[in-house]
């Protein structure tokens, strides 16, 4: 495929900070289920999905149909936090078909409309209930842009970008950091237990079950038992971030659902609208809200044709039909992956992941991923990079996506690797 310069608008007055847009030059028009189009008429399979905002592809035809319907009548579109008929209709449908058949008994709060949002409130919920200041987070972790989710990331750049010293913070080893040379939580436990260690006592730990930009490592469930359990035994909180994670990315609907824990703070964004639309939820125990009237608040937390559209995707959650076949899909690629991994020992490939969150990395040559990259969306896939040295090709088709589909993407990428390496 030949790829075509952007219109100079886009260069000429749009900022410097633009990203996804340097290495995916083309201007996108059109988009259904896991398929791209541009203005020119060229197609792309989506291997990408919004970076997990759309993990029931583009379009969806039954939540659009919804979503039009609720606009031609004129349905409330914005409506900050005030009570309105598609707020009620989704509290309730989430309750009935997520909350309760897991017994989880969580306030919902609309915090606003990005992932960063629920972190923020998480944050500040914790801090308020314990009355301390400090938060735990882990190496490599990834929570949004704003200052206190940044203070809990890991990513030297981004954390760069702040301008100011990010504090309150105290990074801990993630699951395999230290490649299993020291017991689990031996430091983290060694350092709450030791009055002389300097480390104030947390509020919360925050933790991602994958992490997906910090190179799609994944967390073993016992790990994650080990860490609900050692928050519980030191009276922590514990925050799962499932903005990336959650809504069916790793098979269930939350990601934690596999190790067997429940926290005490969720976030979910992303994928929660089903649609794309801008949204988010912060999930907690029932006792922990002592939240004051609009302590928390933000204009865009009553995006109604967001309500809609999450309410019609819930209908996915049902059955286990759409984990079985997360689950199915993500051997289809393990199998894929694993014979490149065989094929590229040499460049220290491996593979990683979970349901449909793959990653194929190069620790050996990471330059190759990025290379792939570019030549992946030359030959008609869009997938991105992660990790801190951009070394992880990171593979997140949506949860819609056809078994048809995913061969044709992963042929795709197999010819990517394979030109890439080749011209080494």
């Amino acid at each position: 495929m030949t790829v075509t310069e952007l219109p100079s608008v886009f260069t000429t007055l749009e900022s410097e900070v633009r990203s996804y847009c340097r290495g995916w030059p083309a201007v996108f028009d059109h988009a259904r289920g896991s398929r791209l189009q541009d203005v020119q008429g060229r197609s792309w399979l989506d291997f990408f999905a919004g970076a997990g905002a759309l993990n029931y592809g583009h379009n969806n035809p039954r939540l659009k149909a919804a979503l039009l319907e609720y606009l031609q009548r004129d349905g409330v579109v914005h409506s900050l936090d005030m009570s309105t008929g598609a707020k009620q209709t989704f509290l309730e449908r989430f309750d009935e078909v997520i909350l309760r058949p897991r017994g989880l008994d969580y306030k919902v709060q609309f915090p606003g409309p990005t992932g960063a949002n629920t972190v923020e409130s998480a944050l500040k919920l914790a801090r308020k209930v314990t009355g301390r200041e400090s938060v735990v987070g882990f190496t490599n972790a990834f929570h949004g842009m704003t200052l206190g989710a940044l203070a809990v990331t890991g990513n030297s750049m981004k954390r760069a970008g702040a301008g100011i010293p990010l504090v309150h913070a105290t990074p801990m080893p993630y699951d395999n950091y230290l490649g299993g040379q020291v017991p689990d939580f031996l430091w983290f436990e060694s350092l709450l237990e030791d009055s002389g260690s300097g480390l104030n006592k947390p509020a919360a730990v925050i933790v991602e079950t994958v992490q997906g930009e910090g190179g799609v490592n994944v967390a073993r469930p016992e790990w994650l038992r080990g860490l609900a359990d050692l928050c519980r035994r030191h009276d922590i909180l514990l925050i799962v971030d499932d903005v990336q994670m959650g809504c069916g990315r790793t098979g269930p609907f939350f990601s934690f659902e596999t190790a067997g824990i429940t926290p005490d703070i969720v976030c979910l964004s992303k994928s929660i609208s089903g649609y794309g639309l801008p949204m988010a939820l912060t999930l907690f125990r029932r006792e922990l809200d002592i939240w004051s009237p609009g302590e928390h608040n933000g204009t865009f937390r009553g995006h109604n044709p967001a309500f809609v559209t999450a309410t019609h995707a819930l209908d996915y959650w049902t059955d286990d039909a759409l984990e079985k076949s997360t689950l199915a899909a993500g051997e289809q690629i393990e199998r894929a992956l694993g014979q490149l991994v065989d094929e590229y020992a040499d460049l220290g490939a491996h593979q990683r992941g979970t349901g449909l969150i793959r990653g194929l990395s190069f620790e050996a040559a990471p330059e190759l991923a990025g290379r792939i990259s570019e030549e992946s969306f030359r030959r008609g896939l869009l997938v991105e990079t992660s990790g801190p040295r951009g070394e992880v090709v990171k593979l997140m088709p949506a949860l819609t996506t056809t078994t048809a589909e995913l061969d044709e993407g992963l042929q795709i990428l197999t010819d990517a690797v394979h030109a890439t390496a080749s011209a080494r």
